[in-house]
């Protein structure tokens, strides 16, 4: 007892004391977070239990990793040097960086929560290489130097409080010897060591309930977690098929009276033979940031958001079942450019060796089609520049200093200053956006070849700012920015109609993802749910299309309306097919779902497999015993999209 007395109460009592204060900081937080999501999730006992006690644990960790050099520390400094005047100054400022970290750390997590509803993940390490978008954005969206002085503030009010309790005074202290400092040392470097072997992150994801699961976490824990695993080999961690039975599965699923396979057993591409009328007109793809299904009137919104949209649904292709592949928009622009399910870890777009694939857009090239991707903000932000420019798209973004990779051969074109009347952190209005793409295509038509422009916007993303007297609504609110962006899309609209071009040029709108997607459960159907619609088809076609579809099947279909013959390495299909069956393929970085009517399959690391009954009006996702068939079916379309990729199989 006296030696636990001598230690709390010597050299080690900022240590125990520091550790004592981040976890009753990180009890606050959890609870905060706890409060603020109660109206959206239920908790149980046991949940509760389970948020707090395994809360617990990784907080400890956390603590532990913190403060492991100053246990070095600690250990190796001799006893005269304890009073000394570089012993106090390392203290104290060691001290106040380590309190700094976490009270960032929680005002980052608060923020975090509040876009995602989530710790940190994959997005928090993507957030923080891209330092200038991420701290324009708090800049803009909260009042930032108030915010470090508050942090600064606290972080002095504690090392008062040690000082006003003499917690400094007695870590001053000696009087415990080499020997016991040693054993100190060794228990808790082993206990550090042993929580990244024997405490996952994922072991907080083992409940059904995405709340529970997040709020178990630490966020500190979770960022590490993420960093380390970028991205997760579907093969290690997922339950998987015999390859050759994966891809007969797949295989069966796409064949369509139309096509053909070309390869063998191991590839889905495949000659597509459409018998219609040929069309070649020039196609705009407008991708809309964060255009949640439910913004729109056709959808129940009461809040008149949308009116441009919701007045262009009636007079076009409508997609009132399609849904999003993922939650960022790097996920929608790899369902949107390559028609391939989700894969674990970051989108395609992000990863390595991304250059040369077999693209929608490589189709239109095939068709001798120039190609452009635009974007309001810098393209280097998540790799965009890289991976557009990579598959053989010409850029115009906002972008600084960065340049594309020469060894790609397309050209880039930076926005200028002059051109621009609004910008904020992440990038120009879409206003000004649609204006540079107007030039584009005045351009293109003069030069005789058709085009396909990928057009990204960015004004429905915090802070939610746009020029001043364009709508009736003030800047700084989601519900604010989406009125924008229609307004904006209603402009564009407009001003193309009387072009030289707009007759042979199709109009697509469709979402990147929903501006939101936690909910009750680990995948929340519903928050996935996106509008998409295409105008100016030939022969003035128009028409509501119902069937559960995803956006990897967009393009399928539209190549079909437009009666094209071309090679195809994509996942989806004509949902216009009179076979096609209805599904759709969604999931988060580490979850992969398939819903195929109202059965649901939820796939997830440690060969995890979950079948639920999936009631569309309620959201309700009931545990239910599936089919053998269809958890195959489920496994066979991520293992082999999986498998294509890391083997080239999507490689032209």
């Amino acid at each position: 007892m006296n030696m636990l007395k001598q230690i709390f109460r010597g050299r080690y009592c900022v240590f125990f004391a520091f550790i004592f204060v981040f976890i009753l900081l990180s009890f606050l937080i959890r609870t905060l977070l706890l409060v603020v999501s109660i109206p959206k999730a239920d908790f149980g006992i046991n949940g509760l239990l389970r948020i707090y006690f395994l809360g617990l644990d990784y907080d400890i960790g956390v603590a532990l990793f913190m403060t492991a050099f100053y246990n070095l520390y600690l250990l190796v400094l001799p006893d005269r040097w304890l009073r000394s005047t570089v012993n106090r100054l390392i203290t104290y400022t060691g001290l106040l960086i380590a309190l700094l970290i976490p009270f960032f750390s929680f005002f980052a997590e608060v923020t975090f929560w509040q876009e995602f509803e989530s710790r940190f993940n994959f997005i928090a390490v993507d957030y923080l290489i891209y330092t200038y978008e991420v701290v324009n954005n708090i800049n803009e969206s909260y009042p930032l130097p108030l915010l470090i002085g508050g942090v600064l503030v606290l972080a002095l009010v504690v090392m008062w409080l040690f000082s006003r309790f003499g917690v400094f005074r007695m870590s001053f202290q000696p009087g415990i010897s080499f020997k016991r400092r040693l054993m100190v040392f060794g228990v808790l470097f082993l206990v550090t060591l042993s929580y990244p072997v024997l405490l996952s992150n994922a072991y907080a994801e083992s409940g059904t309930n995405r709340y529970e699961n997040e709020l178990a976490k630490a966020g500190i824990y979770s960022f590490f977690s993420a960093f380390k695993n970028n991205e997760l080999n579907y093969n290690d961690f997922y339950s998987v098929l015999p390859l050759n039975r994966a891809y007969q599965l797949v295989r069966k699923e796409l064949s369509e009276k139309h096509s053909l396979f070309l390869g063998g057993g191991h590839s889905i591409k495949r000659r597509i033979t459409n018998t219609g009328k040929y069309y070649k007109p020039n196609v705009i793809m407008i991708t809309v940031e964060s255009l949640s299904a439910d913004f729109m009137a056709h959808f129940g919104n009461t809040q008149n958001l949308m009116p441009v949209l919701d007045s262009a649904a009636n007079h076009s292709l409508f997609f009132t079942n399609m849904y999003a592949t993922g939650t960022r928009t790097v996920r929608g622009m790899e369902a949107l450019s390559l028609s391939v399910p989700p894969t674990p870890g970051n989108s395609i777009v992000r990863r390595q060796d991304n250059q040369d694939l077999t693209t929608v857009g490589y189709i239109f090239q095939q068709k001798g089609y120039s190609r452009t991707f635009y974007y309001g903000g810098d393209g280097y932000f998540d790799n965009m520049n890289e991976y557009f420019g990579g598959n053989g798209f010409d850029i115009v973004d906002r972008g600084r200093n960065l340049k594309i990779n020469d060894t790609y051969k397309t050209k880039r074109r930076v926005i200028p200053d002059s051109a621009v009347h609004f910008e904020n952190a992440w990038g120009i209005s879409d206003g000004d956006l649609f204006q540079e793409v107007i030039k584009g295509a005045d351009k293109d038509f003069r030069s005789g070849r058709p085009f396909y422009n990928f057009v990204m916007t960015t004004s429905n993303h915090r802070p939610f700012t746009f020029p001043a007297g364009a709508i009736d609504r003030r800047p700084g609110s989601r519900e604010a920015a989406v009125r924008y962006t229609d307004y904006a899309i209603g402009r564009f609209l407009q001003a193309i109609k009387n072009k030289a071009w707009y007759g042979n040029t199709v109009i697509i709108i469709v979402a990147d993802h929903c501006a939101g997607s936690a909910g009750k459960n680990e995948i929340e159907i519903s928050k996935y749910h996106i509008p998409c619609m295409i105008l100016n088809l030939p022969d003035d076609r128009k028409g509501v299309i119902g069937k559960m579809c995803s956006q990897i099947d967009l393009y399928p279909t539209l190549f079909s309306l437009l009666g094209w013959n071309y090679i195809s390495n994509l996942y989806g299909q004509d949902v216009l097919d009179p076979g096609f069956e209805p599904r759709a393929v969604l999931g988060t970085y580490q979850k992969l779902a398939y819903l195929k009517m109202d059965s649901l399959v939820i796939l997830g690391p440690q060969r995890k497999v979950g079948t639920y009954l999936y009631a569309p009006v309620s959201g309700m996702q009931k545990p239910d015993k599936l089919s053998a068939g269809l958890v195959e079916q489920a496994k066979a379309n991520y293992q082999t999209a999986y498998d294509l990729y890391k083997n080239g199989g999507l490689h032209q």
